[in-house]
């Protein structure tokens, strides 16, 4: 398999341009030649097949050929909006995230979050989670990145987002009247699913009350307390399975 690389500029066939340097380095490292061949790709759907035309001591030029219409996402959009948790368990939240198919992913800052993140501080981290999906997208084969959202409270997040439309609103709860994650999503892949989860401890009974009352329908994953990084991966994981044999049953 030819090595996998993003990059930002929007790639069209016959075009030569040097490679940016993180993924010239990339390429140094894997002491390519000229001659060999890449798959790059932008964000704007497919990939590209393209060939290295010069290795210089600190640029790698190359010359895309033509483009591969392949995709690998799900049959259904899912936004994940996560409690930031503490430490670095948010990149592997981000980068399994990523694997498994999320479209855009939304740091939250909540009454129970132990990271506590601002202005360049907090643009700094969503840089890095950011550039976290892209490696995850060269690793696993997608063509479209996750958007990371900015940083935002809890409650600028809905009061951005105040009404439920289009997406299904779906919360992970520990709380009562809670419904199966399968019985929330009736008939999966038919819209797009926004899926909140807490930070450790999970929402406040006041964060519950307030999202519950913008839309969000609590489902539970079952019996077991799962950890503030396991939950929304192990939800999307379900929801990515139940899209996909819906998807495959409409095309019997």
């Amino acid at each position: 398999m030819n090595p996998r690389l993003h990059v930002t500029p929007a790639l069209a066939a016959g075009a030569e341009f040097d490679l940016p340097e993180a993924a010239a380095r990339h390429v140094q490292v894997l002491r390519l030649q000229p001659g060999a061949e890449l798959t790059l790709f932008d964000g704007h759907g497919g990939q590209w097949r393209t060939q290295v035309l010069h290795m210089g001591k600190r640029t790698v030029s190359v010359r895309v050929l033509e483009h591969e219409a392949l995709e690998r996402e799900l049959p259904m959009a899912v936004t994940l909006a996560l409690g930031v948790p503490a430490n670095d368990r948010m990149d592997t939240l981000v980068e399994k995230a990523t694997e498994l198919g999320a479209t855009a992913i939304q740091p939250l800052l909540m009454e129970r979050s132990v990271l506590r993140l601002a202005d360049e501080r907090a643009a700094r981290k969503v840089a890095h989670w950011q550039a976290v999906a892209v490696a995850a997208c060269e690793q696993c084969g997608r063509n479209r990145v996750p958007a990371l959202q900015p940083m935002r409270t809890l409650h600028e997040w809905l009061q951005l987002n105040p009404t439920p439309a289009p997406a299904q609103r779906l919360v992970l709860s520990l709380g009562p009247d809670t419904l199966p994650l399968a019985h929330a999503v009736a008939q999966p892949a038919a819209q797009p699913v926004t899926l909140l989860s807490g930070p450790e401890g999970g929402l406040s009974p006041v964060e519950e009350a307030t999202v519950r009352d913008h839309g969000f329908q609590p489902v539970t994953l079952g019996n077991r307390v799962l950890r503030a990084d396991t939950a929304p991966l192990a939800a999307l994981s379900w929801l990515g399975v139940a899209a996909i044999a819906a998807a495959g049953l409409a095309l019997l």
